[in-house]
């Protein structure tokens, strides 16, 4: 099977997410290609793929603007194939049902603005990176984590993603990919 990644990211944390889906189904005999939608290319277009993933990751309510306009241009030809959208976010690390509904409702303000709607939603948990922030955004994470039970020490980046889950979720679009499970997570 030949898939196509696209990702947003913002902190680097969604492309080695993408990245480890690509190199893992890569080695499961599947070709991949891995692509940053600020920098979309010609060999990007979602026609000659069989399966399409898209990913970005969240921040303050949106997912990257780039990636927003890279499906609205190619939503037609994403929708003719099976497809996956890969939300990562902070808050798909909580447990707190309020953090929950505020994901759905991104995603819903996403697929309003790209004009496409996935077959399947897989919520990804994304990474404090204490030590590539500024002074403000360090002390405003921190607080978010401080609130919610998260990781707290600034000296260090702190890794939520579950690669196991990841793993079981990349296996699945190659095992089933006409016929995904309900929106969730895979595994």
């Amino acid at each position: 099977m030949k898939l196509l990644l696209v990702y947003g990211t913002g902190e680097g944390q969604t492309e080695k997410i993408c990245r480890f889906m690509a190199e893992h189904l890569a080695g499961r005999g599947h070709r991949t290609r891995l692509v940053n939608a600020a920098e979309p290319g010609p060999a990007s277009d979602p026609r000659d793929f069989d399966f399409v993933v898209i990913a970005a990751s969240l921040h303050a309510g949106r997912y990257q603007s780039a990636l927003v306009d890279y499906v609205k241009a190619h939503h037609a030809a994403i929708d003719a194939r099976p497809n996956s959208f890969v939300s990562v976010s902070l808050a798909a690390a909580s447990d707190d049902r309020r953090d929950v509904t505020g994901l759905n409702r991104c995603v819903i303000r996403f697929e309003r603005d790209s004009g496409w709607k996935p077959r399947r939603i897989h919520h990804v948990a994304g990474a404090f990176r204490y030590t590539a922030y500024g002074l403000l955004k360090r002390w405003a994470m921190r607080y978010i984590a401080y609130r919610k039970g998260g990781p707290t020490d600034t000296s260090r980046d702190h890794e939520l993603t579950n690669w196991d889950d990841l793993t079981c979720f990349a296996d699945s679009l190659v095992t089933s990919p006409a016929n995904p499970p309900p929106q969730g997570n895979a595994c």
